[in-house]
């Protein structure tokens, strides 16, 4: 299937081998990395928060402070959960991935340019 794409564009950039390079490979390990271990922290605290509503309702009804209960603090708790994930993967993505992203497409241009 390459073969025919590189015919009909004339050469070009191989694609695949790019892809299967280990520069490559490193950055999306580099990513998995982080992403996964946010990715299950955030679903066992999002189903905890769903098992204790739905079985802990005297513990999720707890006052607080005034009308504040556990429950709704907990519920808060996934936005700023939410927000502070994605701030860190920012921070990460800026810091870590994007410098080597950066350097494999500046070497794939320099690479269509000279196809």
């Amino acid at each position: 299937m390459t073969e025919r794409i590189d015919e009909e564009s004339g050469g070009g950039i191989d694609y695949i081998e790019v892809e299967e390079s280990e520069r490559f490979q490193g950055l999306k390990r580099m990513q998995r990395s982080f992403v996964f271990p946010l990715a299950i922290f955030f679903l066992l605290w999002y189903f905890a928060y769903v098992l204790l509503a739905a079985f802990a309702t005297d513990f999720m009804s707890q006052r607080v402070w005034g009308d504040i209960t556990v429950g709704l603090l907990f519920g808060l708790g996934q936005f700023v959960t939410t927000f502070a994930i994605t701030m860190a993967y920012v921070s990460f993505a800026n810091r870590k991935l994007d410098p080597v992203a950066a350097e494999i497409r500046e070497d794939l241009e320099k690479a269509e340019v000279r196809a």
